[in-house]
């Protein structure tokens, strides 16, 4: 909205800085980080009321969480507000790149929060049927993917190596709806201890505004030899909002949380580093910087796989951090150690940029 109003007066005065993405992304990271803050209290307060017992337990988790009962869930609407206010208020909505994000970002928020009150009502932790969930998955990444392609080719290009990619063809879509999906189920696994996925979210934000913006810059682009995608710096706007929003959210979230994310937060954010990374042309990167998303996903597959088959556990439970849980590691440590494996694959994930 503000980009629109400077562009009516062409950017003339102050209104020259909002030309600038990377102004318009420390103005959407501080925007999101202060509505967060403010509503906070008030949409922890509600969700209190409304949700009476809070977030049903797993009577087969760890021991240490059931002091957790009664702590409202559904935190995720609060990041999603304050996010939406930001992009709407800073972001250029002119591209179909951005509606596309914003498009997975909704739609998967909308699909978590079903999720989320079915589970508060029904007092499960079941919550919608994994197949009606995972359809209308595909379905949003789906119509995401055939924005993105609109406005990307469908290469899919190689880390470490300049210039090499792998021609999908019409199969990019069906891949670039698969990373989608697969990066909200990631992050929504990831989602199990008091600030354990909202940190690597925040951290894997900051790592692809970077690369969302030299991407969208044709001269960094060519110097680095990645893909140069046009307007896709707009997108760091949206890794700034959501770095905002999840610095909020982690005020009432950090241990003992007040709050819990719910699905309604865990699958919008994972989902919209999928489209960002599509968008931008680095989803293999994303499975290094998201390696920590992407290892709690495996553990899950692999414990299943191989129980059905054998009838024995690889992990003493999946997700993985509650397997270090059982170990014995305090929940608080478990969370700070995945958060510098975090900022180590990151980094990692930042060293594709110029290692070609």
């Amino acid at each position: 909205m503000l980009y629109l109003i400077a562009q009516y007066f062409q950017f003339e005065g102050l209104a020259n800085l909002i030309r600038y993405q990377t102004f318009r992304a420390g103005a959407a990271l501080m925007t999101a980080l202060v509505l967060g803050l403010i509503i906070g209290p008030r949409f922890i307060a509600m969700l209190r009321m409304r949700q009476g017992k809070g977030q049903p337990i797993r009577e087969d988790g760890p021991q240490s969480h059931l002091a957790k009962r009664g702590t409202p869930t559904m935190g995720g609407l609060m990041i999603l507000v304050s996010l939406a206010v930001s992009m709407f208020l800073w972001m250029d909505l002119g591209s179909p790149l951005v509606w596309a994000c914003i498009l997975v970002t909704l739609g998967f928020g909308a699909i978590g929060f079903l999720d989320d009150y079915d589970k508060v009502k029904k007092r499960t932790t079941a919550g919608v049927p994994g197949r009606v969930r995972l359809a209308g998955e595909f379905a949003v990444a789906g119509l995401a993917s055939w924005l993105l392609v609109s406005q990307i080719d469908t290469n899919l290009y190689v880390p470490f190596l300049s210039g090499r990619y792998i021609p999908l063809g019409p199969l990019y879509y069906v891949f670039a709806a698969f990373v989608i999906v697969g990066a909200g189920n990631a992050v929504n696994l990831t989602d199990g201890l008091d600030g354990l996925a909202t940190m690597p979210v925040v951290i894997a934000a900051g790592t692809f505004a970077i690369i969302a913006y030299l991407a969208g810059r044709a001269d960094f682009a060519a110097y680095l030899g990645i893909p140069h995608v046009p307007r896709a710096g707009e997108l760091a706007i949206l890794c700034a909002g959501i770095m905002g929003a999840c610095l909020a959210f982690l005020w009432f979230n950090a241990p003992p949380a007040a709050v819990f994310m719910g699905d309604t937060g865990s699958l919008a954010l994972g989902g919209a580093l999928g489209a960002i990374a599509v968008a931008a042309h680095h989803e293999i990167v994303l499975a290094i910087v998201g390696g920590l998303f992407v290892a709690e996903a495996l553990s899950v597959i692999i414990q299943v796989a191989v129980y059905k088959r054998t009838g024995k556990r690889v992990f003493k439970m999946a997700p993985i951090h509650h397997h270090f849980e059982q170990l014995g590691w305090k929940e608080s440590t478990v969370v700070i150690r995945f958060w510098i494996v975090s900022i180590v694959l990151a980094m990692i994930g930042l060293s594709t940029l110029k290692l070609r």
